[in-house]
């Protein structure tokens, strides 16, 4: 129901964006011109761009970026950012110009730019993992990160802080399990 909603709402969007045919509205009279405006933003993205500002993270920018690809790839919107939080302080400590915030290939694999790292991520979990029905950190783990007993706790524990950010009652009700 969420994912067709999302669909019907990018729709929307993009119509009330893009406005109607200018020949049918011309036909149809003033009452069928819309409006030209944007959809607000999502506030998925608005809510990590803060979260990952709150962390300094070189990341803060690409908030959008990351929202937008898990939902092309049907992941959850938490999943790589939270990642990110676990392999690299959310992209503060990777290798020189590598933008592999992921821990990719132990850190040393290079990606061309935020953008790529943030999509290819996002659409190898997707074919890979949750394809297979690996689709939470626990399932994820084994094969991402091995032999780490940790690991998944960590990247569920940010998923939640993500998820809560900004919610001072739902953040009390989190606990790092190691």
């Amino acid at each position: 129901m969420g994912k067709i909603f999302l669909v019907l709402a990018i729709f929307a969007c993009n119509y009330l964006f893009y406005g109607v045919n200018s020949a049918w509205a011309a036909e149809a009279g003033n009452s069928a011109a819309l409006k030209h405006e944007s959809c607000p933003p999502d506030s998925r993205a608005e809510k990590l761009k803060l979260f990952l500002e709150s962390y300094g993270s070189p990341l803060a920018d690409y908030a959008q970026d990351f929202v937008a690809a898990a939902d092309k790839n049907e992941i959850d919107w938490k999943l790589v950012p939270a990642i990110t939080g676990v392999e690299s302080t959310f992209g503060k400590q990777i290798p020189y110009q590598s933008y592999n915030a992921y821990g990719w290939c132990n850190g040393d694999y290079r990606f061309e730019s935020w953008e790529q790292s943030i999509e290819y991520v996002s659409k190898y979990l997707k074919e890979k993992y949750y394809d297979r029905g690996l689709d939470k950190p626990e399932k994820i783990a084994p094969i991402y990160a091995p032999p780490s007993s940790t690991w998944a706790g960590k990247v569920i524990y940010f998923m939640q802080k993500i998820e809560c950010f900004n919610d001072q009652a739902c953040l009390a009700n989190l606990g790092l399990t190691l």
